[in-house]
C-alpha cells in the first residue's frame, strides 16, 4: 500500500506534506503534488499535516477519486499518456479546470516542521 494525493491538492500545493516525508517521496508538479508509489514506505507522516484533506492511503480512496491512485503512479513512468515536460503535471491534472478560489485560504494555516518545533502554544508570545 502507498499512499495517494487526491484532487484537493490541484492548485494548493500547501507543502505540508513534503516537509513531513521522511523519505523525500513526494514531488511537484505545476498544480499539484505527487507520490512516487516506488519511494513511499507508508509511514503516515503526511495525511495528518495536509490542511485540506488530499491525502489517503491507497485502498481508502474515496470512490470518486480512486483514479488518483493511477495518477499518481502514471507521473512516475517514464512514457507517463499524453507530453508531460519536467515538473509538468499529469495529462487529466492539467485539464481540470481551475479550482476555488476559497479553497486557497486554507493553506495559510500550514506550518512547517522547523516552525511547529519552535512554537510553545501554552505560551505564545
Amino acid at each position: 500500500m502507498t499512499y495517494v494525493i487526491a484532487q484537493p491538492c490541484v492548485d494548493i500545493k500547501d507543502r505540508a506534506c513534503v516537509a513531513e516525508c521522511p523519505v523525500d517521496c513526494i514531488y511537484e508538479g505545476v498544480r499539484t503534488l505527487y507520490i512516487d508509489p516506488s519511494e513511499c514506505v507508508d509511514c503516515h507522516a503526511c495525511e495528518p499535516v495536509c490542511p485540506v484533506e488530499a491525502i489517503f492511503p491507497e485502498d481508502e480512496l474515496p470512490r470518486h477519486w480512486a483514479h488518483y491512485a493511477s495518477v499518481n503512479a502514471e507521473y512516475f513512468e517514464p512514457a507517463a499518456p499524453g507530453p508531460r515536460a519536467p515538473g509538468g503535471d499529469h495529462p487529466l491534472i492539467a485539464a481540470l479546470p481551475a479550482q476555488s478560489p476559497a479553497k486557497k485560504e486554507i493553506s495559510v494555516f500550514a506550518v512547517g516542521k522547523e516552525a511547529a518545533a519552535d512554537a510553545d502554544l501554552w505560551f505564545p508570545s
